[in-house]
């Protein structure tokens, strides 16, 4: 899965990494593992950083085709 986390904390004022992840009740590194496709957050999660980001779930996740 992809995602536009990173290009979201850009256009919202170039919010870090730790600052997402303060106001989404995180670790930074979990930020960076969810950025970089290390890691699928959670439901929970992901509405938690659309909220934060001020954006749609979908805006911020991109679903691959297994092709």
């Amino acid at each position: 899965m992809k995602n536009n986390i990173g290009l979201f904390r850009y256009q919202k004022g170039r919010i870090s990494q730790a600052k997402l992840a303060e106001l989404t009740g995180v670790s930074r590194q979990s930020i960076n593992a969810i950025e970089t496709g290390r890691f699928n957050p959670s439901v929970e999660l992901a509405m938690k950083i659309a909220a934060v980001l001020d954006c749609r779930v979908e805006d911020l996740f991109i679903l691959e085709d297994d092709k």
